[in-house]
Parts: structure tokens; C-alpha cells; sequence
């Protein structure tokens, strides 16, 4: 259940794992394959290579179809701060982005669950690739209508070794894109492990992508005034949605060819299965299909789904379970959505270097803890209570662990009229009255602009107009500001001082920070994924065979809709309070956040998935109490039935196991971590 790995692509990966055309025909070609008896005859075993066959194929060919969505749906997350600067677009917004794509799940969903078990599921797996890609390079396509990107430059720093006095001449401030070219050069653990392996590859392609310049093929490099390390630059974001479309196409391509039903060797039945598998995840062969549902009328299952749901909601350790579920989703879906923008804004990391370091380390401690935990399961041979107490510890302690991570920021970058007034006190006043100061007076300066430069006193400047520079020399990255009359006043007011290109780096603490940042991260996502399996296995056991599927239905619908939808929207408008200084756009208005409060957006990104993963462990103690009663209840009742007898008691023993598989320490028939 708690599981960062859930987090990262719960919705994506896990739960479509779970959805019923997939889980179907997923199980019913592992059912087979798991078999205990063989036959010793010639013909049947060519009918089992040649049915073994066909398994390595569909399995390979699912194993890629969830690597290619892994991939995509990583690579969103590693695309936002990236997408957010190139179209000037608030958190808030992006987090809307994000959230569409649990709506244009929940859209779709219910159309494949009814038609999946009806038409050819193989050439339906094959169509979603389609249409998956055709969704990728759709979210590609505004960088070829939209035109080139402009960034913030002025004309000096463009192509001029001339010297311009910025301060003089900052009414001729252009947003200004670069250069364009004269031509433009336009098994059972199988797929779990490959959907894990996908989100590595996602962030690497995001890491690689955004080190390329984002109209790269388009215009001339040389003429590209800034670098992968400037606030301004904005990597090639829409390459790594090309290149996930067509790994798409390519993974839809091998169902297209498969047969609607893999053929079922003539000596295994399932009888050698136990009950509860099949119940659960036995496909039904086709003939049997057909007869089912002509005898199952739609005003029957119509009479019957509300008692179900009555049945299933008046579970208190399903509801309890839920809630918490729902709860700690939010947290941690809204905590990975904004984890580049965190460690890019708070340790003044490239986008390049962030999600190199969340793929090559943070996904893959994910993906170890949630193996720990499936092999404590198996090893100790851990029972529901037992399951529960891990998955609630777990949890716990990541939480904790999340919980030091306060002391682990950088503090504000020194900004004049931002973060310290033009004589060095801290800023105290409203920021925008605060940008004009006494020796940017004389100044044709707009509070609009976001072009910063670094003042030899350490001190970084929103331009170099309201710096107060008078010359400048050189071009492009290389142009220097002199006589900058602000620069001065610091330490010695009555003396003029030079200022760089581009930022000033935080204090030297601060790559120390990102370090002690990264190791508490690793552990925390190990920690919390380490309840994964266990939660997983909560859930399956908590509630009778006969529901297990509409429970899980109903629990991936509310997980998608109250955690996957909501988490980023709200998540991005808090992170939108803590904005200093805003962007404005070519046509008018607010654009994207340009500079945060470090402190702030610390307190606020930490604080609210601290506070909702608190909650969540509320309702997982009220899921423990409710086991804990209902085993101290079957105590006392196996107690009462000793006195009467062994025979007696062993058959109410016998009767609670049949009747509900809720609180047992030694029943484990791994068929739930099997699925």
C-alpha cells in the first residue's frame, strides 16, 4: 500500500496491471504456464513448446507495451518545469496538465473494460499503443506552431562586442530568439520488473533532453546566448515525447499479429488449481464465456451490484484501508510531480542533472524496497496482521525521515529588491515597490523584466537596467556590465562595480545540502516502499473472493479520481504562493514563477505531503485497532469452542477459514503476489 513506487506510477503502472482486460489475460497465460503436470507424450510436448511459444512472445510483447507507458508517463514528470518556462504557465496550471491524464484514463477505461472481454483483446492492446502514441507526439506538437522560443536578453548581450549602456537604453529590450537556420533539419515477474526499469529510462531521456536546447534543428546553436545552467534555458522537451511515441508504435506492433486466444494444451485443466486463484483470476475459454453470459442477464447483475457495493462498504478495513490509501496518494503523487522543480529551485540544480539523479538513484531504491518487502513477506511467511504492521511501520518511518528534510534546504539566493534591499537589510517591504531604488533612479527600467545578472559583491540583480550599469563588453554569455552604480552600495557606496551574465550560485553550504538531500532521499523511498507489497496484500485479503475484483475496481477508480486528478492541482497553487518574482507574457499578464522563497516553498512542499502522509498513518492505526479486535474476538471464540471439544473446535476453526481468510498467521498461498 505505502509505496513511493505507487506514487511514481500507481497510476501507470500497478493499477493498469490490475484493470480487467490486462489482468485477465495477463493470468490466464501465467495460469497456465504454472501447471504441475506434464505429459510424457510425443504430441504433447510439441503442444507444449509450441503453446510455451506463444506465451514468451505475448509476455515479451506485454513487457515492452508497459516499458514504452512507464517511459511516457516518467518523462511527463520530468518535463514540467521545462513545459512551465516555455509556455510561461504557473504550477497551478501544470498541475492541471498532469491531472488530465487520470481524465483521459477514466474516459477510456470504461469502454475497454466493457468491449475487452468481447473483441480481440490482443489487437485492443495493439490499438491503445496507437492511440497512446498518437497522444505523445500530440503533446509535442506546439513547439512546431508555436514558433521559436524567446528568452529575456538584452541587445547588448546578443551579438554585440559594442558597448551599450543598459541603463540608458533598456526601452529597446526585445524578447529575442535565436538565429533561425537557412534550412531547418526537421515470465510472471516480467512486466512488473520492465514498468519499473521504464520510469529509469523516462528520466534519463528527460535528463538528456533537456541539455539540448529546446529549438535545436531549427536555428543556429551559435547565435544561443545562454546555457543548460542558465534560469532561462528550456531544454528540447518535446524529443523525448517523439521518441516515446515511436517506441509506442513500435511495442503495439506485435499484437496485431497475435491470435485472440492462445491455445490451451488438452491435458491441463484446472483442476489441480486451487479455488480461490480460480475464482479470482481464471479466464473462462471461450465456449464457457459465451454460455455465461447468456445466462447472466444485465437486471441480474443490475440486482446484484448494490448489495455488493453495500457488502463492500460496510467492510471496515476495506473503507479504513481506503481512506488511508487515498490519503497517502495524494501525498506522494503530488510530492513526485513537483520533485524536479523542488531540488532545481531550492538547490539551484540544472533540469538536466535532476532528473538524472531521481532516475539513476531515487527509482531504482524505490524498486528495491518494494522487492524487500515482497521478500519479507515470502520469508517470514507474514500473516494479515503481520502485513499490516509492516506496511504501517514503514510508512512511519519514512515519514520521519521526511521529516528531516526541513533542515536540509539552502537558504535565499541574496536577490536586491527580492530577498535583501539594495543596501544589503532583508527585504522587508512589497517586493515590486522594492526593485527601484535611489541608484537605479535615473534608470528606464521595467519591473517586468527577469535578465539576471551577478554583481561582483556576490549579490544577484533582476537586470542589469536596474543595477544601474552604465557599459557593457562583449557578446552572449560572455558580456560584462561596468560602472553598475547599485553594485556598489553594499560595501562601498561612493565606488561603481562590474557585473556578469546569469545568477549568482548559492552559498557554499548548499552542494553539501544537495548531498545530505540525496542520501535521506534514497532511504526514504526505500523505507516507504518497503510497505508496498504488504499494503497490496492488505487489500487483497481483507475483502471475500467473490468481491476481490470489484474492490479493486472500485479502489483504482477512487485512487485515480480523488488522488491522481486533485494532488498536482492543489500541490502546484501552493507552490504558486511562495513566488517572489513573476514572469509576464508578450500578450499580457502573468507568466511563470521566475524565483521562489527558498524557505517557503521548502515549509510548503515538505510541509503538506508531511501532513497528508500523517493522516494516512490515522486511518492505517484505525486499520490495525479494527484487525487487532476482530483477532482478539476469534480468540476468545476458539477459546470457548476448546472447552467443548477439539473435534468441535477444529470444525469452527475449519468453518472461519472457508467463511473469511481475514486474520490467519499461517495461510500464504502466494497467489495474490503472484498477481
Amino acid at each position: 500500500m505505502f509505496s513511493m513506487f505507487s506514487a511514481l506510477e500507481a497510476r501507470d503502472i500497478i493499477m493498469e496491471i490490475s484493470s480487467k482486460e490486462n489482468t485477465q489475460i495477463f493470468s490466464n497465460t501465467i495460469l497456465l504456464v504454472d501447471r504441475s503436470s506434464f505429459k510424457s507424450e510425443s504430441s504433447a510436448s510439441k503442444e507444449k513448446q509450441s503453446y510455451c511459444g506463444g506465451i514468451k512472445v505475448f509476455l515479451g510483447a506485454l513487457s515492452f507495451v508497459y516499458f514504452a507507458k512507464a517511459l511516457s508517463g516518467s518523462y511527463l514528470k520530468s518535463t514540467i518545469t521545462q513545459i512551465e518556462r516555455r509556455f510561461d504557465i504557473p504550477s497551478s496550471l501544470v498541475g492541471v496538465i498532469d491531472g488530465g491524464f487520470e481524465i483521459g484514463n477514466l474516459l477510456i477505461i470504461i469502454l475497454v473494460s466493457y468491449f475487452g472481454a468481447k473483441l480481440h483483446r490482443p489487437r485492443i492492446i495493439g490499438a491503445g499503443c496507437l492511440i497512446m502514441s498518437a497522444g505523445t507526439f500530440l503533446i509535442a506538437m506546439p513547439q512546431f506552431f508555436m514558433g521559436r522560443y524567446e528568452y529575456e536578453r538584452f541587445p547588448s548581450t546578443i551579438n554585440s562586442t559594442v558597448g551599450i549602456s543598459p541603463c540608458l537604453q533598456d526601452k529597446t529590450r526585445t524578447l529575442l530568439p535565436a538565429l533561425e537556420k537557412p534550412q531547418a533539419k526537421i515470465n510472471a515477474g516480467c512486466v512488473q520488473t520492465v514498468a519499473i526499469i521504464g520510469p529509469i529510462f523516462g528520466f534519463l531521456l528527460g535528463s538528456l533532453c533537456a541539455k539540448l536546447y529546446v529549438d535545436i534543428g531549427f536555428v543556429d546553436l551559435d547565435s544561443v546566448t545562454i546555457t543548460h545552467k542558465d534560469v532561462q534555458w528550456v531544454g528540447a522537451w518535446w524529443l523525448g515525447y517523439l521518441i516515446a511515441g515511436m517506441i509506442s508504435v513500435l511495442a503495439g506492433i506485435p499484437f496485431w499479429f497475435l491470435p485472440k486466444h492462445l491455445p490451451k494444451p488438452e491435458g491441463r485443466k484446472d483442476s489441480s488449481s486451487s479455488s480461490e486463484q480460480s475464482e479470482f483470476i481464471t479466464e473462462d475459454n471461450k465456449d464457457h464465456r459465451k454460455s455465461y453470459q447468456q445466462q447472466v442477464k444485465f437486471a441480474e447483475m443490475a440486482e446484484d451490484f448494490l448489495p455488493s457495493l453495500k457488502n463492500l462498504f460496510g467492510n471496515p478495513v476495506y473503507i479504513l484501508y481506503l481512506c488511508a490509501s487515498i490519503i497517502q496518494f495524494n501525498s506522494l503523487i503530488g510530492m513526485v510531480t513537483y520533485k524536479p522543480k523542488y531540488i532545481e529551485q531550492q538547490y539551484a540544480q540544472t533540469s538536466s542533472k535532476t532528473n538524472f539523479v531521481i532516475g539513476l538513484i531515487n527509482i531504482p531504491a524505490v524498486a528495491f524496497g518494494i522487492f524487500s518487502g515482497g521478500l519479507i513477506m515470502k520469508k517470514f511467511r507474514i500473516s494479515v496482521l503481520g502485513a499490516t504492521k509492516l506496511s504501517l511501520g514503514s510508512s512511519f518511518f519514512g515519514y520521519l525521515l521526511l521529516l528531516s528534510l526541513f533542515a536540509m534546504g539552502c537558504e535565499n539566493s541574496d536577490v536586491a529588491g527580492l530577498t535583501v534591499s539594495y543596501h544589503g537589510a532583508k527585504q522587508m517591504t512589497d517586493y515590486e515597490q522594492a526593485l527601484y531604488s535611489e541608484c537605479n533612479s535615473g534608470c528606464a527600467c521595467s519591473k517586468n523584466d527577469w535578465d539576471p545578472i551577478c554583481g561582483e559583491n556576490g549579490v544577484t540583480y533582476v537586470s542589469a537596467c536596474l543595477a544601474g550599469c552604465q557599459a557593457s563588453n562583449g557578446s552572449g554569455k560572455h558580456t560584462v556590465f561596468f560602472n553598475c552604480s547599485c553594485v556598489g552600495t553594499l560595501e562601498s557606496p561612493s565606488q561603481s562595480s562590474s557585473a556578469v551574465v546569469g545568477p549568482c550560485q548559492k552559498g557554499n553550504e548548499c552542494p553539501k545540502m544537495f548531498l545530505y538531500f540525496l542520501v535521506i532521499s534514497v532511504i526514504t523511498s526505500y523505507t516507504l516502499s518497503v510497505g508496498g507489497t504488504p499494503g497490496y496484500i492488505l487489500l487483497l485479503r481483507c475483502i471475500k473472493p467473490h468481491l476481490k475484483s470489484f474492490a479493486l475496481g472500485i479502489y483504482t477508480l477512487a485512487i485515480r479520481v480523488l488522488a491522481g486528478i486533485p494532488a498536482p492541482v492543489y500541490f502546484g497553487m501552493a507552490i504558486d504562493t511562495t513566488c517572489l518574482k513573476w514572469g509576464s507574457k508578450r500578450c499580457g499578464g502573468r507568466g511563470a514563477c521566475r524565483l521562489y522563497d527558498s524557505s517557503a516553498l521548502r515549509y510548503v512542499y515538505l510541509g503538506l505531503t508531511l501532513v497528508l502522509g500523517m493522516v494516512s498513518i490515522f486511518f492505517s492505526v484505525a486499520v490495525l485497532w479494527v484487525l487487532r479486535k476482530r483477532s482478539s474476538a476469534q480468540d476468545e471464540t476458539l477459546s470457548a469452542n476448546g472447552e467443548r471439544g477439539t473435534c468441535g473446535t477444529k470444525s469452527r476453526k475449519a468453518n472461519f477459514v472457508n467463511s473469511d481468510r481475514l486474520i490467519q498467521t499461517s495461510y500464504w498461498p502466494e497467489k495474490e503476489t503472484r498477481l
